[in-house]
């Protein structure tokens, strides 16, 4: 039996489903099967989580205001401080 835990169109190289001459294994009605549904679910789950653990960590919005607001504060204080020597 086929291992269905991958897209079926890669496994046999074509590069769409609907053109893929493998169909994944169907009941007797015309239904995707349990296994192979539940293999499509947990290939997409860890696809999920390795692309959070890849991802780089981001700054909150809040820290971004922060930084944002220091910058401003020390730009007004540069600006300030050469009016001052004129």
């Amino acid at each position: 039996m086929a291992d269905w835990s991958q897209d079926p169109a890669k496994e046999c190289g074509c590069s769409r489903a609907s053109s893929c001459s493998r169909s994944p294994p169907t009941t007797e009605g015309g239904v995707q099967t349990f296994d192979y549904v539940r293999d499509r679910i947990e290939r997409r789950a860890a696809v999920a989580d390795g692309s959070i653990q890849l991802a780089p960590e981001t700054t909150s919005i809040e820290e971004q205001i922060a930084e944002r607001d220091r910058a401003a504060r020390d730009k007004l204080e540069e600006i300030r401080r050469s009016l001052r020597k004129e």
